[in-house]
């Protein structure tokens, strides 16, 4: 994903190395797990609206209610009339079954609901152990509490059938719900029950009577299965439990996750409230069933749809247009019904007075809205928005497109000029950055408030469950100080307890420099004395660090037009420049693009942009610039194909390589893929580095294209020492928990099939040592020592972990605000005979190398590398780069 803090991902410097420069990730709004399902009435249905001439593809809205989803047996609920959810649509997987006792009929086939996470078990019975002993012992805690239960706790599948059929979800729920007492606890999704007892019977037949027909039904109830807690099917029940006691808190749905709107925080003077809330997910972790909480916080607009287009009217000729460029692509809620839909276009063709069929004939949105829900819409001559069904929603019926009115839908989260503003993100950032002490504090106030609550009590009570009070304890260690070597004869400094050694670069030269004597810098005219000034302060800053740079030659502009860079550039770049400066006035894309894409595609010149404001000396003194000098020097050097520090890596003949995917930012059916490899045959030589793209169509598998960019990368290595390497260590980053099996079945078995082919033609007959890393960042794991952020270099193995994966969590970074972030590592395949300790102590030794920053990163450098060269292209180039440029961090 884009990185928040570099909107525009350029090769600006703005106090740091790089905009990567390493920040504690800012609690709003968070990706999450997939979504938890809800479990409370079945939502009205949004109208779709109809008009005398409607467009081609329009479809009616929907006549009939929506289905019922499911429900939970427990006395809470049952007495009022069955429940459902609609967090998505469609029963709950099938369990497996593998060896079972083939009771009763087939299972019918499920209707497709989303998991809530990833089964892929990579781990199996006679595995080494997946706990390391290196570094010192740590006594930690995480934001999971533990689910007290029964040692016997099992959950039963059983299918049930209605006789005569019943197609209406509402019914299913209450025939079912007739026999509550009989059934105790219970999951019922319209096809299948999960029941936390066994019930007398592998079989029964049960008798119900709709209560206003007084017809009658047989439920023939068959057991099928016996539920794994830890498979798809035991966590989605398990969440379903979850989210049921939930709502005795009173809290709101908005999304994905539960918000306290009675606890929103009003940010008044940028019209804005922050509703904190909670994502929660439990699942079997090692030994016990674990509930995780992560506090977040939803970002609402104190203003509506309709206030937009009034501000429209106000001040734009065009407000049609105006309208459409501020809301197409928004997010908003509606009140009425606390559902989200995104807003994919406007029709101003069609008003609330505007009729649509329902199964008891016309009917205006004014009048179905005020007896609906006593709603008067003021202005009924406004437009309606229009908004794609969910696929969720396409699948239980509802309309392609469905109408809502400007006045009724409150816009969320933030625009880009918003985001843009540093008081506006520092002012929400003293409510949604929490330390780790107040987000203690506000994890056991969401304890308290579950144990307190006659409801959430009730339904743990009936599933025999208890929440324990205390946040979970667990071990963890500390991985030694890395050394960072800045010569091939120097002793090497420590990374430091903040794994931050940008004071070294005081005393030390970097690593490895490349002679920079052929180069311009391109600058507009007014510009030129700032410009002449941080050029200065660049070659001191560069001598200081025995990096030989020439003056170079300056190129003023008569403008900053992006065809007046293009026009200079082509003057420049027959001259054969090894590298070219452009100073740009603003942070405008089409300058920066017209730069990007005329240097890295066209040709293949590295170049560095720089932002005026950036290369301005504060108060006039040119010596407050020395410090970004610095960064940019380093950042030069890079791009040129030096390298300004190593670490130590134990292993010859290793190659690590990262992976990542963004989509292109013009074209959502097109994403490209990024591979970055290292080139590094002994350690005792100058690291060099291999990067290609391959752009992807939507629906085009990504497993055509990683075995053969890793095979370009295993050729450049052979080109370059003679041999392929004996190792390589792939982290794959940008994927979800959904995806793991795919990733498997596709990627790594392609990968796998290549990469054999190649060590076989290579006369290399054994098994190729290979480590597949699932890398993931998006995660809702934190950590706390003592009440303090932990350490960079903490490790945690245990406890959390899960026992079908031999996987990780490490704490890679300092955070000086907020609660520091650890990553999730998943090793989904190994032949590399390496211990746990020595997977884990290779990852974090690869967060040192992100050269764009002197401390280090969340995620392995390479995966950062990827990140950032995918991101380049998707946002900017929207094509593959210039080859020539594959052994350049020309992306930096």
């Amino acid at each position: 994903m884009a990185d928040r803090r570099d909107p525009l991902g350029r090769d600006r410097i703005r106090g740091s190395l790089s905009s990567h420069s390493p920040r504690p990730s800012f609690d709003a709004v968070r990706g999450g797990p997939p979504p938890p399902i809800r479990v409370g009435v079945p939502p009205p249905q949004v109208p779709t609206y109809q008009t005398q001439e409607r467009r081609p593809g329009w479809v009616p809205p929907p006549t009939g209610p929506s289905d019922g989803h499911g429900s939970l047996g427990s006395p809470t609920n049952a007495g009022s009339g069955p429940s459902s959810f609609s967090g998505s649509s469609g029963s709950l997987n099938q369990a497996p079954q593998p060896g079972s006792s083939g009771l009763g009929r087939p299972n019918r086939a499920p209707r497709g609901r989303r998991p809530l996470a990833d089964t892929l078990r990579t781990r199996g019975p006679d595995a080494p152990s997946k706990h390391g002993t290196t570094g010192q012992p740590l006594s930690l805690q995480s934001n999971y509490f533990k689910l007290l239960k029964r040692v016997d706790w099992t959950l039963y599948q059983y299918q049930v059938e209605f006789v005569p059929p019943c197609v209406s979800p509402r019914l299913m729920q209450s025939l079912v719900c007739e026999h509550k007492k009989l059934l105790g606890g219970f999951v019922f999704d319209g096809a299948q029950l999960f029941a936390a007892s066994k019930l007398s019977n592998d079989e029964l037949i049960l008798h119900s009577r709709h209560d206003r027909t007084g017809d009658k039904y047989e439920l023939h109830i068959t057991r099928v299965a016996v539920v794994d807690m830890t498979d798809e099917t035991g966590i989605q029940v398990l969440n379903l439990i979850l989210r049921r006691a939930m709502n005795g808190l009173n809290l709101q749905l908005v999304g994905r996750n539960l918000y306290d709107a009675a606890a929103k925080i009003p940010i008044r003077e940028y019209h804005i409230e922050l509703w904190p809330g909670y994502i929660t997910s439990i699942r079997q972790h090692e030994t016990d069933v674990l509930v995780c909480c992560e506090i977040a916080h939803k970002t609402m607009r104190m203003q509506t749809c309709y206030d937009i287009l009034r501000e429209c009217q106000r001040h734009d000729r065009n407000y049609k247009d105006a309208f459409r460029k501020a809301v197409l692509g928004c997010v908003v809620l509606t009140g009425y019904n606390n559902k989200t839909y995104t807003i994919h276009d406007i029709t101003f063709d069609t008003t609330p007075e505007s009729t649509f069929d329902t199964k008891n004939g016309k009917i205006s949105f004014l009048d179905y809205y005020k007896n609906k829900y006593n709603l008067r819409i003021r202005d009924a001559y406004q437009p309606m928005l229009l908004s794609r069904a969910k696929k969720k929603d396409a699948r239980s019926g509802d309309s392609d497109l469905m109408a809502l009115v400007p006045e009724l839908c409150q816009m969320t989260g933030l625009t880009d000029t918003m985001r843009s503003d540093f008081k506006m993100m520092r002012a929400m950032a003293d409510h949604t950055r929490l330390n780790p002490d107040r987000r203690i504090e506000r994890l056991e106030t969401f304890n308290r408030r579950l144990q307190t609550s006659p409801e959430s009590q009730e339904v743990f009570k009936v599933w025999q469950m208890e929440l324990d009070r205390r946040l979970v304890d667990l071990p963890g260690r500390l991985l030694p100080q890395e050394m960072i070597f800045f010569s091939t004869t120097s002793n090497g400094v420590q990374a430091g307890e903040n794994a931050d050694w940008t004071a070294h670069f005081r005393d030390n030269p970097m690593f490895a420099t490349v002679r920079l004597s052929r180069w311009y810098l391109v600058v507009p005219g007014r510009c030129q004395r700032e410009a002449a000034d941080f050029l200065n302060c660049m070659i001191t800053a560069a001598r200081g660090m025995r990096f030989e740079i020439s003056n170079c030659e300056m190129v003023p502009m008569p403008d900053d037009s992006p065809n007046t860079y293009v026009r200079t550039l082509d003057s420049i770049i027959n001259k054969d420049p090894q590298m070219i400066m452009c100073v740009v006035s603003n942070n405008k894309n089409d300058r920066y693009t017209a730069i990007k894409k005329k240097c890295c595609v066209e040709r293949a010149i590295p170049t560095q942009v720089m932002v005026q404001k950036t290369i301005t000396p504060k108060s006039g003194n040119v010596r407050t610039l020395m410090s970004v000098a610095t960064k940019v020097v380093i950042q030069m050097n890079c791009k040129l194909g030096g390298v300004p520090w190593k670490v130590k890596i134990p292993l010859n003949g290793l190659m690590t390589i990262g992976f990542d995917v963004c989509h292109d930012s013009k074209d959502k059916s097109k994403s490209f893929g990024a591979m970055v490899a290292t080139l590094d045959h002994d350690n005792r030589g100058t690291p060099k580095f291999f990067s290609t793209v391959s752009h992807h169509s939507s629906g085009e598998e990504i497993s055509n294209y990683l075995p053969l960019n890793t095979v370009k990368a295993l050729n450049e290595y052979r080109r370059e020492f003679g041999e392929l390497p004996k190792r390589i260590i792939f982290y794959r980053d940008g994927v979800s928990d959904g995806q793991l099996q795919y990733i498997y079945d596709h990627e790594v078995r392609s990968l796998v099939e290549k990469l054999s082919q190649i060590y076989k033609s290579a006369g290399i007959e054994q098994e190729v040592l290979l480590t597949f890393f699932i890398v993931n960042k998006r995660i809702n794991t934190r950590f706390f020592d003592h009440r303090l952020n932990p350490r960079p270099g903490t490790v945690v193995d245990n406890v959390v972990t899960l026992p079908q994966r031999t996987d990780f969590y490490l704490v890679s970074q300092s955070v000086k605000q907020g609660t520091v972030s650890p990553t999730a590592y998943n090793v989904i395949y190994d032949t590399s005979g390496l211990k746990i300790d020595h997977l884990q102590m290779l990852s974090y030794k690869q967060c040192h190398l992100y050269y764009n920053w002197s401390g280090t990163t969340r995620v392995p450098a390479v995966c950062q590398y990827a990140h950032k060269l995918s991101f380049l292209v998707g946002q900017y180039l929207h094509t593959a780069p210039n080859n020539m440029l594959e052994k350049k961090l020309y992306f930096l």
